[in-house]
């Protein structure tokens, strides 16, 4: 295969490399007044990405590119077109909150741009170093992203926490990547795969705990989760909407990808790792967000706890637990971006709302918003028939038709974490539809936030969930692809 046929498999990527570095000459030559431009057009480079990376599932046969470094295949397709899609959401979503806060400067849709290109890096590597690049280009963004306001001390403590740990799990990623390489002696996975299915030795096995460690660190999974409520409540709102949503997608694929192709003869050694990992996500998600008054940790400790549940469906393997770990987490990120959209609109005179209190009475005030709010909260929780109930019931299927006992245990304890976890999403319910009014949020009429928070409601509501059906037949096919 010809180099330009290779890069005709990447043009999706290839737009975003070229249009990220466009846009920063621009962005300097230009200023800051720039910025609303640069984010539209943005938005409009991550959309064609996604439809030139839409375009690759046709595709009969997965393709193997640059020696083995990247694979174009039906897993990655998905996971790459939903990624983009959630990066430019997240870029509509900041674009008002950045002006009004008075954050406007172009870096931060090239920041953007940059680190969903490392994300569609990941979850095509097929190689440990392809891995590593697509890791680090995407953490290397964030980091910058996280102390976007420089002017506020939260948002620097948190780049800054944020910087910190990621260079630790980055330094067990890599540790546990040049482990694997020295003991199989070659770095695709193909090769991983071929040495396992002769003899597993020891060192490989360590290698692997320390490659699961770092991977964990980045999809913010407990016990490798300490980052995640003070970067989720200091960096800016926008920010913390993306990190909550596209990144959880790419890193929890990349795992599948890594787990399920070249260690896929290494289960009975992985599996317990990853068990031990979702039941810790589960219950520190569950009993931490019990307590808290921020909205915005609140979500973080959610987010640990999605994290959790989507691990259920990973400990499962096989092609019936990648498929439900894609599903799972394709729901998650709708429902992300519109509880994300809805925070946003908590907007008073005095700036942006983030106590959980300051959402009393809602349901007076500003009825459509509770509305939409309420059956997020409900998806969220998992109640049935919500779109969240059938992610979870799509992991926890997964697991139990394994017929390990390890793993039905398992299920049963993330149905009881699910109870825990419902109470704080049901305390915001009745906070919005029983206190006493608050005083009122300002109307808000940014368009990308009442399209997201309304688009997200629906398609989580229970009437309108004609799209669970296709969208569970492409995540099987995606996951067949890597077997």
């Amino acid at each position: 295969m010809t180099l330009l046929e290779q890069l005709s498999h990447l043009r999706g990527e290839m737009i975003l490399a070229i249009g990220a570095m466009a846009l920063l000459v621009y962005g300097v030559y230009v200023g800051d007044r720039a910025m609303r431009l640069i984010s539209r057009l943005s938005s409009i480079l991550l959309v064609v990405a996604g439809a030139f990376a839409y375009s690759g599932w046709s595709e009969p046969n997965p393709v193997l590119l640059f020696g083995g470094g990247l694979a174009a295949d039906k897993f990655s397709v998905f996971a790459r077109t939903f990624i983009y899609l959630a990066a430019a959401v997240s870029i509509a979503l900041a674009e008002d909150y950045l002006t009004r806060e008075k954050l406007a400067r172009f870096e931060f849709p090239i920041l953007v741009l940059l680190a969903a290109l490392g994300m569609g890096i990941m979850v095509s590597a097929n190689d440990l170093i392809a891995l590593y690049l697509g890791v680090e280009l995407q953490s290397l963004a964030f980091y910058v992203l996280a102390a976007f306001n420089r002017d506020s001390r939260r948002s620097t403590e948190a780049g800054l926490k944020y910087f910190v740990l990621g260079a630790l799990s980055s330094g067990l990623l890599l540790y546990g990547a040049s482990l694997i390489y020295g003991f199989v002696g070659a770095t695709t996975f193909e090769a991983i795969g071929a040495q396992l299915a002769g003899e597993t030795s020891v060192g490989l096995v360590v290698g692997l705990v320390f490659l699961i460690a770092g991977l964990a660190f980045k999809v913010s999974a407990a016990p490798f989760h300490m980052w995640t409520p003070d970067v989720y409540e200091g960096a800016a709102t926008p920010v913390t909407a993306l990190f909550a949503a596209a990144p959880k997608l790419a890193g929890m694929a990349l795992f599948a990808r890594v787990l399920v192709d070249p260690f896929e003869a290494a289960v009975e050694d992985w599996r317990m790792v990853i068990a031990l990992i979702a039941a810790a996500s589960m219950a520190i998600g569950a009993f931490s967000a019990l307590v808290q008054t921020n909205i915005k940790r609140l979500m973080a400790y959610s987010s640990i706890g999605h994290m959790g549940y989507a691990a259920v469906g990973l400990a499962a393997g096989g092609p019936e637990g990648a498929s439900a770990v894609l599903l799972y987490l394709t729901v998650y990120v709708i429902m992300t971006l519109g509880t994300f959209a809805l925070i946003l609109s908590m907007r008073r005179r005095e700036g942006l709302a983030e106590r959980i209190e300051d959402l009393a009475g809602l349901s007076q005030t500003r009825p459509w918003m509770a509305m939409a709010m309420t059956i997020l909260m409900f998806s969220l929780a998992g109640v049935p028939p919500t779109a969240g109930f059938w992610g979870k019931w799509w992991v926890f299927k997964a697991a139990v038709a394994t017929g390990e006992q390890t793993l039905i245990w398992l299920a049963v304890f993330g149905v009881l974490a699910s109870v825990v976890g419902a109470y704080y999403y049901l305390k915001i319910v009745k906070i919005m539809w029983f206190d006493e009014p608050a005083e009122p949020f300002e109307r808000t009429e940014n368009a990308p936030l009442v399209w997201t928070a309304a688009g997200s409601a629906a398609l989580m509501f229970p009437v309108l969930l004609v799209f669970i059906g296709p969208l569970a037949g492409m995540t099987e096919a995606a996951a067949a692809s890597l077997f």
